[in-house]
């Protein structure tokens, strides 16, 4: 069976479906996502959006926030360019439905959290990313033009691998025709055909074993970009959240937003000391990979598994109206922040590389787009400066709408693709095999591919992910396709990418902290 559309897009984000809306006007659109629309990385942020408003903020400041947080390797020209067409894509949103918390006089509540030096962060309470995510969603049910695919599971990308040599025009220039996708009625795998194709899978969150991420975030799109030949750049980058709920009994972590820290929040370790001065003059606002560290620091000195933020030297009534969920998640764990510490840890939350694409939003394979989390703009640098990635979704999810729908009429969608062919084959009868070996892979990243690193963390998880690579192979080749055996290659390949291109950066530089080279400086 096969699907045909103008635009497929994989994943259904922020940048997934700001993209669908904008290219609805140009043709037919289906969107895919492996689970419910709404279950992605956008619909958990609580932060909300940084964008220039007023005075005394200004386009230099955020530019210089962003390039400090960056340690050295934003793309300026990205930088600048996000953040110059940052209020109009607010509006955008706007128009389409999203709510932002304003003032008493109508202007924007705009909050602050850490490396920026104004208030900028466009918000709704501490609930951001559901609010934009129910705008979009929204829209986009209702837009005619566009059809939704929930529980679809796409496999590969369709390229010239899968065609034959003999209708290949340019064996240099690799193009996409859309994607084999695995549906959940017939559980056989289909062919979504496409003239332009969108990735937008968010992130890989669960490839480690405390994450903020919904279980859905195993790095799927830029496993498959890789497989299919796209230039994938600096996976060393990992972003860990400094503080995420400590609650062992809860997958994935809670996040306790930096908005928070914001609002004057401060974060003490077990004798009630404000450590934070220690680390960085900018104490508990400095950028998240400095707070990340000295957490892990003051973890490991102790011996704890977390450190408190206090926020309970704050005006009650202003916390409980601008953090509500924070407020009634802590108190499932009879926590009132009014008047408890919370107990926070880092974990896992944001992946500032992916598949690498220009400032149009394309990769390098013809006729296939990136955005969000999946893709590497340049924009972040080495390090993401908090709130900023919701802002590079919307521009580039537009700077790919742009480019694309002029594409469209000189596309013709490939007629020879082939069938996905699994005959005979039948699912493994140990599922359990599988589950485990995602668990060890979570254990391998988390141990040895963390906060902190070093050649001989780095060697031994290497070592340690070539035998689940082999034993995956083995598991993959001889079964029939499952969501569950997919998740486990790509998480594999994406934790491959990872180790290799943090084994080959010898220095330490924004996310990436080595022991091996403490220093940041020129990589040898």
């Amino acid at each position: 069976m096969e699907k045909k559309s103008d635009f497929l897009v994989i994943g259904s984000g922020l940048a997934g479906l700001m993209f669908a809306l904008k290219v609805s006007k140009f043709g037919k659109v289906i969107v895919i996502t492996k689970g419910k629309i709404n279950d992605t990385n956008t619909n958990k942020a609580q932060g909300g959006i940084a964008s220039v408003a007023h005075t005394p903020d200004s386009y230099e400041k955020h530019v210089s926030d962003t390039l400090i947080a960056g340690d050295g390797l934003c793309n300026e020209d990205v930088v600048r360019t996000v953040i110059s067409e940052g209020p109009e894509m607010i509006q955008d949103l706007i128009e389409l439905g999203a709510k932002f918390d304003k003032n008493n006089d109508g202007t924007y509540n705009l909050g602050r959290e850490g490396g920026h030096s104004e208030n900028r962060i466009y918000h709704h309470k501490d609930n951001t990313g559901e609010e934009i995510q129910r705008a979009l969603t929204e829209t986009v049910l209702n837009n005619k033009n566009i059809e939704v695919f929930e529980n679809h599971y796409a496999i590969d990308l369709i390229t010239q691998h899968h065609l034959g040599y003999t209708i290949i025009r340019d064996k240099s220039n690799i193009e996409c025709f859309g994607a084999y996708v695995l549906s959940p009625k017939t559980k056989k795998v289909e062919r979504f055909l496409s003239k332009i194709t969108f990735i937008a899978t968010g992130g890989l969150g669960n490839i480690y074993d405390i994450t903020t991420n919904p279980t859905v975030a195993t790095g799927d799109g830029i496993a498959m970009a890789y497989r299919a030949k796209a230039l994938i750049s600096d996976m060393e980058f990992v972003q860990f959240h400094p503080t995420a709920l400590y609650n062992k009994n809860e997958r994935p972590s809670f996040l306790i937003t930096e908005a928070l820290r914001g609002f004057g929040a401060i974060l003490r370790n077990k004798k009630g000391e404000a450590f934070m001065i220690k680390y960085d003059k900018r104490k508990d606002l400095a950028p998240r990979d400095i707070v990340a560290r000295a957490i892990d620091a003051e973890m490991k000195m102790s011996g704890d598994e977390y450190v408190f933020l206090d926020s309970t030297h704050l005006n009650s009534d202003k916390l409980k109206n601008h953090f509500p969920n924070i407020y009634q998640k802590c108190l499932t764990l009879d926590i009132d922040f009014t008047k408890d510490f919370i107990p926070v840890a880092p974990a896992a939350h944001y992946l500032v590389g992916g598949i690498k694409v220009d400032k149009t939003s394309k990769t390098s394979i013809t006729n296939l787009f990136a955005g969000g989390e999946t893709s590497s703009t340049g924009l972040h640098g080495a390090n993401r400066l908090a709130s900023n990635s919701l802002l590079e979704a919307l521009v580039y999810a537009d700077k790919a709408a742009e480019t694309s729908s002029k594409l469209i009429s000189n596309i013709i969608i490939n007629e020879e693709i082939p069938e996905w062919h699994d005959d005979g084959a039948t699912l493994p009868e140990e599922m359990i095999l599988i589950t485990q070996e995602f668990k060890e892979l979570q254990q391998i990243m988390t141990y040895y591919v963390g906060i902190v690193r070093s050649n001989i963390r780095l060697t031994r998880a290497l070592d340690r992910l070539e035998i689940l690579y082999n034993e995956t192979k083995t598991l993959y080749d001889n079964s029939k396709v499952s969501k569950e055996i997919c998740e486990l290659r790509n998480s594999i390949n994406i934790a491959y990418m990872i180790i290799k291109m943090a084994k080959a950066r010898k220095e330490s530089r924004g996310l990436h902290y080595t022991l091996d080279y403490p220093e940041k400086g020129k990589i040898l």
